[in-house]
């Protein structure tokens, strides 16, 4: 099957090459990235054949809107656009009814893979209209590992999962950040490196994450003492608890979480060093490197 890709970063990039190992076709663009198929979007559109599927696989905000935008102006009735980034879902539902006003099918998904998704799959959580979720799903289904994809509902409903599936993220992180953090504090010299590996065997606590860390701290060190502890936040959990209070839904822990995030940019914290080293292990996220001569000293 054809398909158009739209942005090649560590996400896209690695997307690409997974569709392409399953026998898709897939043409791409990205003004930033030398190794694509075409040096712009109609040339992009001139390559694929009727009906299109062009997917999105760029931050969320204004970049994602404007692409948008301009597809809109060159696309053809009964094409396909696929928003594979993170944008809030109520951008995706306006962008539905825009599209679907030309005669243009919109469609969102969640994807969470990281930089692993290459290699063991990515989770989809799709949103839209039946005809063209189906006809796409040997996309979604060459992308995803086995019973990792789904039709969640209808348009919205893909990043509203991917949304609340990052909220939960946030929760499960920094939880680990603090148990590491009361270990590290504490009048005994653990290891962490240690610890985390034997949890991923047998514990109730083991998961991904934990084997994430269990790399990072191969990688950087029990101490992840060259991880400035500061932890970004790309916004899903901003999203996540204004639609809890939207809904009257306690959120306690995902509230709590992020603006642990927050705190980790005025303080040096173990525990934001421990978020700030999954991030870069599932997502390839970029950590800020520790300038030493404005460290600050252990609060031990």
């Amino acid at each position: 099957m054809q398909l158009g890709m739209i942005g090649l970063g560590r996400m896209g990039h690695g997307m690409t090459e997974r569709l392409r190992e399953h026998g898709h076709d897939v043409r791409t663009y990205d003004p930033n990235v030398a190794e694509r198929t075409a040096d712009s979007l109609a040339e992009l559109k001139n390559q694929l054949e009727p009906p299109r599927a062009f997917w999105l696989m760029i931050p969320a905000g204004e970049i994602t809107e404007t692409t948008v935008q301009q597809l809109l102006g060159i696309v053809d009735e009964g094409d396909t656009i696929v928003d594979g980034g993170n944008s809030n879902f109520r951008d995706s539902k306006r962008r539905f009814v825009e599209a679907k006003h030309r005669g243009v099918n919109f469609v969102d998904a969640g994807v969470s893979g990281g930089i692993w998704g290459l290699e063991v799959g990515f989770c989809l959580m799709v949103g839209g209209d039946d005809g063209p979720v189906q006809r796409l799903e040997p996309i979604f289904e060459a992308l995803a590992p086995d019973e990792g994809y789904a039709h969640v509902g209808p348009s919205g409903a893909g990043h509203f999962v991917k949304m609340i599936h990052n909220g939960i993220e946030y929760g499960l992180m920094q939880s680990y950040a603090e148990g590491f953090e009361i270990m590290e504090h504490s009048e005994y010299d653990l290891d962490g490196h240690q610890i985390s590996g034997i949890w991923r065997n047998g514990s109730v606590v083991r998961s991904w994450l934990l084997e994430l860390l269990h790399a990072a701290f191969e990688t950087h060190g029990s101490k992840l003492e060259d991880i400035a502890p500061y932890v970004e936040d790309s916004g899903e959990g901003r999203w996540t608890i204004s639609e809890a209070i939207d809904e009257s839904v306690p959120a306690p822990v995902i509230a709590a979480s992020l603006f642990a995030r927050f705190a980790s940019r005025d303080e040096m914290k173990f525990s934001a060093r421990v978020a700030a080293a999954l991030r870069n292990q599932f997502g390839g996220h970029a950590v800020k490197a520790v300038e030493r001569a404005k460290a600050s000293p252990d609060p031990r």
